[in-house]
């Protein structure tokens, strides 16, 4: 049997503002009085109307909080991608913080022991490879085996687009665990009911006792913009919205602005054949320590301002592809992860097969059908 509920009703607010699941302290904090409270969260974790991080919004209302679990980047959110991320104590209030990115992705029973329940609040933005759904994966299947109740509070989908190739088993990681689209067109309660729902956990056919409190005045289609940068190289709302699309450069020696103050606004390489545009990725604190291409003068394309609406598209990549000419190979210098971050090894080879943006995207079609069949389930907006 499934143990899901959602409390509150996502429409009954009279007011137009959003307020997302954190903001919604009359509903929260019942759930959580006289318990012992871990909290899964980073710096997007602040309540839209106050402003105030959700810890210490809780520590206030004088709800205990034991521990803080700390995802990719970490809980301030500053460390790079891919860095390790270490434990530590947060030096305003002195709680601990547990990191799950790195060698421990997934809380043990001793960390949960002292619990009574797990909340998570962490802003996602619609990407498959995005790894904070990932942590969420971990967190859900800690919980069920440890028996603990778990609490997801609902943010908006500034990427609420469902496209791409949906994710093969064998490409199953950490940068995608799930047989969705890249852009799977859900907020993140309603990913963690479709977790439970499907069986994807590892120790399914258990569920969680899964709770999720719904933003208010937000729905499907409805733009949004970000309060706070999600991870260090989405500074703002062009980078959110063209990172589904360049981030499959990740895989290749382009530089996509990591170590400048505009990632995931441009692209360029070390050879004038790219474009006319020069960027020069550095050593940039707060951004990226160790870019590609670090300290090279880069040519390429400015998209900054390029009037991109959002979802995914092949054109950048595919342009890019075209114009490396006789050089093509060093675009799949690392193959394997290009096919993890695609969910499959079939993107790779339409490309070197020269096949054409809307030639690839016709094959996406029977299995993105079949997943919208499956999200309506799901759906709480």
């Amino acid at each position: 049997m499934v143990l899901f509920s959602v409390i509150g009703n996502a429409q009954s607010a009279a007011k137009n503002t959003i307020r997302v699941g954190a903001d919604r302290m009359e509903v929260l904090i019942p759930l959580l009085k006289d318990k012992r409270v871990g909290l899964v969260v980073n710096q997007t974790s602040v309540l839209i109307n106050g402003h105030t991080h959700l810890l210490d919004t809780l520590l206030a209302q004088g709800i205990r909080v034991v521990k803080v679990f700390a995802p990719e980047h970490g809980f301030r959110g500053v460390a790079d991608a891919g860095e390790e991320v270490s434990d530590s104590k947060d030096i305003r209030t002195g709680i601990p913080i547990i990191s799950i990115y790195g060698k421990n992705k997934k809380p043990s029973g001793d960390q949960l022991s002292d619990l009574d329940v797990v909340v998570f609040d962490i802003q996602d933005v619609g990407a498959r490879f995005f790894t904070y759904i990932s942590t969420m994966h971990y967190v859900m299947e800690a919980c069920t085996e440890n028996q603990k109740p778990f609490i997801v509070l609902d943010r908006p989908n500034p990427n609420d687009f469902i496209d791409g190739p949906v994710l093969e088993k064998e490409q199953r990681s950490f940068v995608g665990m799930h047989p969705i689209p890249v852009l799977h067109g859900l907020t993140v309660g309603e990913l963690a009911k479709m977790i439970n729902g499907e069986g994807w956990m590892a120790c399914a056919p258990d569920t969680c006792h899964l709770t999720v409190v719904p933003l208010e005045n937000w729905k499907h289609g409805d733009p949004y913009w970000l309060p706070v940068k999600p991870s260090p190289n989405l500074p703002n709302d062009q980078a959110i919205r063209l990172y589904p699309s360049l981030c499959f450069f990740e895989a290749t020696n382009m530089s996509i602005g990591r170590g400048t103050y505009f990632p995931f606004q441009v692209i360029g390489y070390p050879d004038k054949k790219f474009g006319d545009f020069t960027f020069t990725p550095v050593s940039l604190e707060g951004f990226d320590k160790n870019p590609i291409q670090k300290d090279k003068v880069c040519y390429g394309e400015d998209l900054s301002g390029y009037p991109f609406e959002g979802g995914l598209t092949l054109r950048f990549f595919l342009s890019f592809y075209e114009k490396a000419g006789e050089d093509k190979a060093f675009f799949f210098s690392r193959p394997q992860w290009f096919d993890l971050l695609a969910g499959t090894k079939k993107l790779r080879w339409q490309i070197v097969k020269g096949m054409k943006e809307e030639e690839i995207r016709a094959t996406w079609k029977e299995d993105l059908d079949k997943y919208k069949e499956m999200r309506e389930k799901y759906l709480l907006y």
